[in-house]
Formats: structure tokens, sequence, C-alpha cells
């Protein structure tokens, strides 16, 4: 049996002899096959090597799902450097802090997308971009930024055209001989990406993770998956996370499995391509399915070639069919997806509002008091703590002592128990937010409110939602005689936040009308009540009426 392969050059070289012309990637009217990608991506990595990347250099990469994001992807892991993906939403203000923070070298990225002008915001994030004159660049705001490569267009004097890149992928310097040289030098422990995920403070966390990491966990999810050579999976969740890119895109390329994307969702183009493309596989969240089951053209589209995913059975009820298999991922950006995988189960008592899985291989698990890190006996609830092969390396620019503890357990902040050899997730034990399949920091947005110099308080918190699984809610205490509408404030927030991150109900108040502990901080149950009020149309409180503005 052949071994698996634990870095990317091999994966990239052993699929396309094995594939070929088979397509690996979809997107309209596109189709890359396995051998062009690895063609396109080897264009680009010589390209790279050329233009001053090497080993260990930050590569960040900005595009919406699709061949060009695996190709960029692909050709940064084949010669080493470690590929920063980047966030679509991102505005510029989240853009700059992420470039900075990861001390990104080399920025690849379209002009536009879904009505953002990333090279205009970078003007906005870096006002002395203009004057950095040519290539290279140097800025004091983000010192280690030395080019920026763009594809569309773009007359600007501080970008790279992409034609300049891939010109230099066909220079005969670096020919095939250097780069399988290069790739030879690519070890299985390298750095292979950093993820940005939502922090319990302001500030996101950029997750390490290597090479091995990430294909060894993604074959063993395509394995319990049941994926299949023949399939062709649906594609919606964004590669810039690791459900897209590692559960997804790899775990397909794994087993010769073509990826499907269609673009930012609208249901009846995906149900359209759902049957053109003849899906046999459906990775979607919750929400997405309930827009597909309530279109119009949901009962006219022939989805019968779908057999497994968590839409299957939305989409495909037939008892006769293939049922694949019926399972549920619960995992997270550190542990590089799913680190359990069970039965959806809906007999657990109320107060267990999550599902049990099975750790898989390679990993353990452990329950501490939150309090005190001290590990519980099983059947007890605390927090669940894991380690193991497809851990993350760490988090960047911490250290490992702040991370991980003296075992090399990382406490994931969810809470849970074991009991027989199965893991029972109960809900997040700090104060993130889930909505839409994104973690959302509170404290991210109450900063930015604060900042407006009308607000006295702010309080952020997620509600329940039976499309999203919670919305994120704001509740604004306005200073003393200030006057400030929420269709101002909301609009003050939308230029520095991603869509995602919005609050959907953002609520007024009037200062002393919020529920508060005796110690003077705000009730955080309290707070969740008095704004559910307000979503069910309740204007009125002890305070008198306030203005509110919801949005879905």
């Amino acid at each position: 049996m052949t071994k698996p392969e634990a870095s990317i050059p091999p994966l990239l070289r052993n699929r396309a002899r094995q594939y070929g012309s088979k397509e690996a990637i979809v997107l309209g009217d596109r189709r890359e096959s396995f051998e062009s990608i690895d063609e396109a991506s080897a264009r680009l990595a010589g390209g790279l090597l050329r233009a001053g990347v090497g080993k260990g250099t930050r590569v960040g990469v900005l595009f919406p799902n699709g061949p060009d994001w695996a190709t960029a992807f692909f050709a940064a892991a084949r010669i080493g450097a470690i590929t920063v993906a980047l966030n679509t939403f991102y505005k510029p203000r989240e853009l700059a802090w992420t470039l900075r923070h990861a001390d990104v070298h080399t920025l690849l990225t379209v002009d536009h997308y879904l009505g953002n002008d990333y090279l205009a915001g970078l003007e906005e994030a870096f006002p002395t971009i203009g004057d950095s004159g040519n290539n290279p660049l140097f800025m004091t705001d983000v010192p280690h930024l030395r080019q920026i490569f763009a594809w569309g267009d773009s007359d600007r004097s501080w970008t790279r055209p992409a034609a300049e890149l891939e010109a230099l992928g066909e220079s005969s310097t670096v020919d095939d001989d250097f780069l399988a040289s290069i790739e030879s030098a690519v070890t299985p422990s390298d750095s292979l990406v950093i993820v940005y995920t939502s922090g319990s403070t302001a500030d996101p966390k950029g997750v390490l993770h290597s090479h091995s990491s990430v294909l060894r966990h993604s074959r063993e999810l395509a394995t319990l998956r049941g994926l299949r050579e023949s399939d062709r999976v649906w594609l919606p969740m964004p590669l810039f996370w690791i459900g897209g890119f590692a559960f997804g895109l790899l775990g397909n390329m794994h087993v010769g499995a073509t990826s499907v994307f269609d673009g930012p969702f609208e249901a009846s183009r995906t149900l359209e391509v759902l049957e053109r493309e003849r899906i046999t596989i459906s990775t979607a969240w919750p929400h997405f399915v309930k827009a597909l089951q309530e279109h119009p053209d949901f009962s006219r589209r022939d989805l019968s070639s779908v057999r497994s995913g968590e839409t299957r059975n939305a989409l495909q009820p037939h008892p006769e069919r293939d049922p694949g298999l019926v399972a549920q991922p619960f995992g997270m950006t550190e542990t590089c997806g799913p680190h359990t995988f069970g039965d959806i189960t809906k007999d657990l008592p109320e107060n267990l509002r999550g599902s049990f899985g099975i750790p898989l291989h390679g990993l353990e698990h452990k329950i501490v008091d939150p309090e005190t890190g001290e590990s519980l006996p099983e059947g007890h609830e605390g927090e669940i703590c894991v380690r193991g092969w497809s851990l993350m390396q760490g988090l960047y620019k911490k250290e490992r002592e702040e991370t991980f503890d003296q075992d090399g357990y990382y406490h994931t902040g969810d809470g849970g128990y074991l009991r027989n050899g199965s893991l029972y997730f109960t809900g997040r034990l700090g104060d993130m937010i889930k909505t839409g399949g994104a973690n959302v920091a509170p404290s991210e947005i109450e900063a930015l409110l604060l900042k407006c110099p009308e607000v006295l308080e702010a309080y952020v918190t997620g509600l329940p939602d039976s499309d999203l699984g919670e919305i994120v809610a704001a509740a604004v205490v306005l200073k003393p005689d200030q006057k400030l509408s929420t269709e101002e404030l909301r609009g003050r927030l939308k230029s520095q936040l991603s869509a995602f991150k919005l609050p959907k109900l953002l609520a007024l108040f009037s200062e002393g009308s919020l529920p508060y502990t005796a110690s003077g901080k705000i009730d955080k149950p309290g707070l969740k009540n008095v704004l559910e009020e307000r979503m069910r149309g309740d204007r009125t409180s002890t305070a008198g009426r306030v203005e509110e503005h919801a949005s879905r």
C-alpha cells in the first residue's frame, strides 16, 4: 500500500500522475484538471522564487473560492512558503491588522470581489503606500510587506501585474530540475499555513499548521466521510477557513474527487449547479440548506445524485439511496478541522445542546475544571482539552507556554464531558458568538462602538437564531445629551467590520436602563433577555421607548 503523502509537493505530483485530465476543480465554465492545477501551480511557484519568495516566506492569498485560490496556495506550499489565508470579507482595518501581524512579505490579491475594492482598501489602510514608488515597498505601517501582485485591473504604481509573476515563472532560470530540488527540501514538519480566527479578545488568533498536520488529518476525515474518486463535492465554505481548504479541497485531492464551487451563495444558482454538475456530496451550513429548501426551484430540480454530506437528508431524503456516512463533525481551526466525529443524537437531555462524537485517531481529550485546570472524572462537565498530531503548531507570535498546558493540551474554551469513550459537547464556555459557521469576538465590536464619541457603554452578545445558529446583537448606551441614530452607527461599523460581524440587532438604551450585577458589571443573561425582548418587537423598557434597528 502506498504511504500517504505528508507534504504538498508529492501530493500534487502524485495526483497529477494518477488522475491526469480528470476534473479537479470546477467554477462555472472553468474546469481545471489535476494535471493542469499541478502545472499552473508549478509555474506560479517558479515566479514566486524569481520574485524572492522562499522557504518560510509569508505569502498573503486574497482570492475568492476557485482555481486561482488553489493555485496560489499550492504554489506557495510546494516551495516551502507559508500561506496566510486572508478573509475576503475583510475591511481595510482588518486587512491591515492581519498583514502586519502575519509579517506578510508578498501579497497575491484580486483587485475586487463582491463590492470590495481591495486596492482602494489598501490605500485607505496604508495612506503612504502611494509614496513608496515602485517595488520593493518599504512602509513603517507594515514593515515586512515588499510586493503586491494584483489579478485584474490595476494602474497603481505600487502593484505588480499578475502577468509579470506568471512570466517570471516561465523563465528558464527556474526549470523543472530546480523546482524539484526546492520541493525535496519541503518536509512534513514545515509550516504550511496561518489561518486567522476570532479570539476571546479583540485581536484575532493566527493559527499555524504544518504540512503533516493538515494532510494527515484531512486524509483521515476523507476516509471517515466515505469520499470516493467518483464524487463531485459542492464546496460553499470559504477556502480561507479550515473547513474550506482542509476539510474540503485537500480532502477531495486525497481521493481524486472533484471540488465544485459556484461563487457567492445564491439559492437559485446553487440549485442549478447541484443539478448540472451531478453533485454527490453537499456540505453546507444549516441556513444555506434552509434557503435551498424554501426556494421555488427546489421541487423541480433533479438532485438524485446527492448521496452524502450535511445537506443530504434535506436535498435527497429517499431511503433507497446510498445513505453514505450520516455523521456530524465537531472541530475548530486549532485542530485543523473536526477533532471528533459522531452521529447526530436527538435523545440527549435538554441541557446538552450538542451531540456526541468519538475522538479521531491520533487525538486525545481530557476534561478539566475551567477555574483550576484540574482533570475531571468521566461524566463531569468542564472544559474540553485536546492534543495530538493534527493540533496546531501554535498561535503565531504567542509563546508555547501561553498556548498549551504542561502536558501539551490545548484548552478549547468549549464545554463538555466524556462518557464511555465518547465526547459530549455542551456549548461555549466563553462569550464567542458562532454565527453562520463563523466565530465573532464580541470585544472586537465593543471596542469599535466605544470609539464613537457619543457612546458611553457598548455590549455585544449572541442571540439564538434558527437559520444562523446565533446572530450578533449589540446594546449601546449613549452619553447624556448625545444623539445618534442606529443607521448612522451601523454605517460606521459597516466600514470597519466584515459583513458577518455586523450586529443584526442594534439597540440604543438610556443610561442605567440595562441590567447589572451587584458588582456593577453587565448582567450577561439579563442582557440577553432584554435584547431578545427587543427582537420580539417589544419597544418599551423602564427607561422608556428607545430606537432600534434590526436587519435579517
